[in-house]
């Protein structure tokens, strides 16, 4: 199994499910922290301006995966329902596998075929358990 097993995925999903526990959340609230992520994004968007090639890819994979992960947990605690909690886990999932199939571009040949296969794997893998959950 290469470097790029389904453990990130995993250990990432079990601390983003940890932060739709909040529920009741205000409209001020709820547009302060839209406002937090939005900033956040451009920050990170910033850094990833300086990196080149593929790392910068990767970098813009990450950033975006985040913002959008973010947004559907915001929106999962804002609006609590069954769909958005799993459209969260779903988002989490999808920002994952972007990130690994970003990552396997730095690959040739066979090992770049073997890594992305074991990115669509994980991600499909990652979506049954996300669908069991809901």
């Amino acid at each position: 199994m290469s470097k790029f097993s389904i453990i990130p995925i995993t250990i990432g999903l079990s601390f983003s499910l940890g932060a739709m526990a909040e529920q009741n959340m205000s409209h001020d609230v709820y547009k302060a922290e839209k406002s937090r992520i939005e900033n956040e994004y451009k920050v990170d968007k910033a850094r990833c301006d300086s990196l080149a090639g593929n790392a910068k890819d990767i970098c813009m994979a990450e950033v975006k995966g985040k913002e959008e992960v973010a947004e559907a947990e915001l929106e999962a605690r804002y609006k609590p329902s069954k769909e958005n909690h799993y459209k969260a886990r779903l988002a989490k999932v999808e920002a994952d596998y972007k990130v690994a199939k970003e990552r396997c571009d730095d690959l040739a040949g066979n090992a770049k075929e073997v890594c992305l296969k074991e990115a669509k794997a994980a991600e499909a893998a990652a979506k049954a358990d996300a669908k069991r959950e809901n």
